[in-house]
């Protein structure tokens, strides 16, 4: 069935395959054969060093006998079952998640997809919970694809496809220092001080758009691609009070930041805050089959006990995925990874505080466990970014490539560089990307004026 040779794969598919995310013209894909811990191998033999994880999802590294044994095993004893009907997968997975959610409070799982619809099943959810409408989340925010959760999304990627999205979402600033809105002119601010006036400004938006209209304030504990932007301390637990001062739904979306990223098992973890609801994908399977989940707390849940909740798909709770997400967990307990990637954070934090002082294109660096990036500016004093917003420059693109052609394969957006790789990596491993990192960046140092 796929007897065909390996240097046909890009050509067949650049004839037949529809990409997302791209130009179709322009697009140019590493052609992947096979992949192994952090590693990955294109179809000519070279081998890539992972840095990425993939797309922010392959947490447990690659290849992982023990999850692709219990997918095996899954698809052969029942590969299918309808939504409406449970499996021993079923329950044991939604055991599983309820046990290393938050505190344990999160009881009621539903399962999904994937990140995407998981937001937009939690929407639904604190909508139907409060009978409300608004969702609030935030600017610097990217919460999926489909159009509710584009509507959710804060960044650009949600304008291209407006105004024919989810109607009801009102978006507000994040606590973002390195370039803050309200502090340009007194950055030495304390961080209790900056981060209440954050607080402030959601609580302002909260009061202007009507309390009694807002079912749900959606966010990622975390930021994500637009930024790895780490809450100060109080922010989390301000907007947990906030949401319970005026009886809005707090969702937390770990689809990037879940199951161990950040050192944790989720990100929310570190505060302490225990949302009403909670969604996740990616780290879950750690992509090795496709699933989301949404976990809530059972008064969530409660709510629909006589009524119908209005929602569902074919593929609901696929066996195979759950089989997959059981194993995937497993994995990451018996081989403690969380506590790896704890542990990991600190040489993270070094080898980017040290490639940060080493460049002057360097602006900030920030990280949380394995959970990193670099900031790059033309100049540091103006904070003038390497690429536009919304866009890219002849130095990411030349940036990029040099990783590429050195077998360092990362995710750049805009002007940032993100450090999301597998949580079995090794700080030999890391050193290896970053010698990479370190030539790269001589590219954006040539870059402006400082």
């Amino acid at each position: 069935m796929f007897d065909f040779p390996d240097d046909q794969i890009l050509p067949l598919s650049k004839e037949h395959v529809f990409w997302t995310w791209s130009a179709q013209a322009k697009v140019n894909p590493i052609p992947v054969k096979r992949a192994k811990g952090v590693y990955f191998w294109d179809t000519d033999g070279k081998r890539y060093l992972d840095f990425n994880s993939m797309t922010m999802c392959v947490n447990i590294g690659h290849g992982d006998a023990r999850v692709i044994e219990a997918m095996v095993n899954q698809a052969r004893q029942l590969p299918y079952a309808a939504p409406g009907m449970t499996t021993k997968v079923r329950a044991l997975a939604s055991k599983l998640v309820a046990e290393v959610s938050p505190g344990g409070k999160l009881s009621k799982v539903l399962f999904t997809l994937g990140g995407a619809d998981a937001n937009e099943n939690a929407v639904k959810l604190a909508r139907g919970y409060t009978g409300r409408f608004k969702i609030l989340t935030r600017y610097r925010s990217y919460h999926g694809a489909t159009a509710g959760a584009m509507a959710l999304t804060g960044d650009p990627r949600r304008v291209a496809w407006e105004p024919g999205l989810m109607p009801g979402v009102v978006h507000f600033l994040d606590p973002y220092r390195y370039r803050s809105t309200f502090h340009r002119t007194n950055p030495d601010i304390s961080e209790a001080e900056f981060s209440q006036d954050y607080l402030n400004h959601l609580e302002e938006i909260i009061r202007y758009e009507g309390p009694e209209t807002i079912a749900a304030i959606l966010l990622e504990p975390v930021t994500g691609t637009n930024g790895i932007l780490i809450p100060p301390e109080g922010y989390m637990q301000g907007v947990r009070a906030l949401c319970d001062k005026y009886g809005i739904v707090m969702i937390a979306d770990e689809v990037m930041s879940g199951f161990g990223r950040t050192g944790e098992w989720f990100a929310v973890d570190h505060w302490n805050v225990v949302p009403d609801i909670m969604t996740m994908a990616k780290g879950l399977t750690s992509a090795y089959a496709p699933l989301g989940a949404v976990a809530m707390k059972p008064e969530i849940a409660a709510a629909f006990d006589e009524r119908t909740f209005e929602s569902g798909l074919t593929y609901t709770s696929h066996p195979v995925s759950l089989a997959a997400a059981i194993a995937n967990i497993t994995v990451l307990r018996e081989d403690k990874l969380v506590e790896h990637a704890a542990g990991m954070g600190p040489v993270l934090k070094r080898l980017l505080t040290d490639l940060g002082e080493a460049h002057p294109s360097v602006g900030e660096v920030r990280s949380i466990g394995l959970f990193g990036i670099l900031e790059l500016v033309k100049d540091r004093k103006t904070k003038e970014p390497m690429a536009a917003w919304n866009g890219s420059s002849p130095e990411m693109v030349a940036f990029r490539k040099t990783c590429l052609d050195h077998g360092l394969f990362l995710y750049t957006h805009w002007h940032t560089v993100l450090i999301i790789p597998p949580l079995i990596i090794s700080e030999e491993q890391l050193k290896e990307g970053f010698e990479v990192l370190d030539e790269a960046l001589e590219i954006t140092d040539k870059a402006g004026v400082r």
